[in-house]
């Protein structure tokens, strides 16, 4: 997956999740639970739908390495190249 499909595959999911979140208005550096006031559910359903769309298990562990859009492209574009 490139950078760009990832991305992409985060907001919609994202989208998803928090229906009210105004994706255009994400700062992809700054944690997301700061800006968008996301829970613990809301950031295990996102970790749960992530997988559910592109087979990537995320441990509980690897959580704080998406807490940013920016982190959470890095994490799974390193992610999808190793299931490969």
């Amino acid at each position: 997956m490139t950078d760009e499909e990832i991305k992409a595959l985060f907001l919609r999911e994202l989208h998803r999740i928090a229906p009210e979140v105004e994706l255009s208005e994400i700062d992809p550096a700054v944690d997301l639970r700061e800006q968008i006031d996301l829970d613990s559910m809301d950031i295990l359903n996102l970790a749960i739908a992530i997988h559910e769309a592109t087979g990537v298990d995320i441990p509980e562990a690897d959580y704080p390495q998406m807490a940013s859009l920016n982190g959470c492209v890095a994490y799974l574009h390193s992610r999808t190249r190793q299931e490969r």
